[in-house]
């Protein structure tokens, strides 16, 4: 039997990775994919999650989520183009926008206890909407994989926050205060994998080089503009690829609570560092990842 996942996603360039590497590894069960604003309005990133996977041709469902976050209005992010996933043509995507991802991850849940996993590449936004429409999912999901955060190194939408919860820090807050397990993907380790445009020429000869070459260089390009790096960091990818091979991750426990007050620290993941004090450990949080074996893994599914 294969693993049950449901993917969360605000699909932009490194969510289209994440689903592709998830479903050319052929290794799980997709009960859905689910959409969140974020990356850009929830109209975008459900037709741009519908283009992936067209490009997959894969008909997995598709559950689009609400308009805003929790209490905040949306911030969308800047380095995937106005589009949220500039550089592939959706001029022809046929998609709907269902406007219940809670209710039917609630669904799915309840049918299945304690054999889905899901996978956040988003705000946390549907997760806390399910949890708050019904509290008892917390006891029915297996884990969490959230990618989010940033615990020793600075932000990347403020000077503390990742963009995925500063978006939605009382979507964050909500989730985190659960007990459910949760395995988080951090910008820390995420930071140090970057890959340059050329790692892509391994697909020469796919049918999927030619989008994900156009892909990648609009995603470069914006990353470049706005983060001064030369290069794709592929969050997303990271915090799927946890999924195919946990062993390339070197995890710690944390105690880890989300600001949802602060003027200048909205979104920032803190976690307790104070050695004199009991943690309550509420995540495992991924330190190292190995990059070799990351890109190793990339491709060979990609090439599938």
């Amino acid at each position: 039997m294969k693993p049950k996942i449901i993917i969360d996603t605000d699909a932009g360039h490194d969510d289209a990775l994440a689903l592709m590497l998830l479903v050319k590894s052929q290794q799980f069960d997709i009960q859905a994919v689910t959409t969140v604003a974020g990356n850009s309005d929830i109209k975008n990133v459900t037709r741009n999650a519908k283009a992936i996977l067209d490009l997959l041709e894969t008909t997995l469902p598709i559950y689009s989520g609400y308009e805003t976050p929790l209490q905040r209005e949306l911030v969308k992010a800047v380095v995937h183009g106005d589009s949220g996933l500039d550089g592939l043509d959706m001029s022809a995507t046929q998609f709907t926008l269902t406007g219940d991802a809670p209710e039917r991850i609630i669904e799915l849940v309840k049918a299945n206890p304690g054999e889905i996993s899901i996978l956040t590449l988003g705000p946390l936004s549907n997760i806390a909407r399910a949890l708050q429409k019904d509290p008892s999912i917390a006891n029915d999901i297996k884990e969490l994989i959230i990618m989010g955060g940033a615990i020793d190194v600075p932000g990347n939408k403020n000077r503390v926050a990742e963009f995925n919860m500063s978006v939605d820090p009382e979507a964050a807050d909500v989730v985190f205060k659960t007990d459910i397990k949760k395995v988080v993907v951090p910008l820390d380790p995420c930071n140090h994998i970057i890959l340059g445009i050329d790692v892509f020429e391994a697909l020469q000869g796919s049918p999927l080089y030619k989008p994900l070459n156009s892909l990648m260089q609009h995603f470069i390009a914006g990353i470049t503009f706005d983060e001064g790096v030369k290069g794709a960091l592929v969050y997303d990818a990271l915090a799927a690829y946890y999924l195919v091979s946990p062993d390339a991750f070197a995890l710690t426990a944390m105690d880890i609570v989300v600001e949802t007050k602060g003027e200048h620290t909205f979104g920032m993941t803190v976690a307790e560092k104070r050695t004199y004090k009991t943690p309550h450990y509420n995540a495992e949080v991924a330190t190292h990842i190995d990059q070799e074996a990351f890109t190793k893994d990339l491709l060979a599914a990609l090439v599938r």
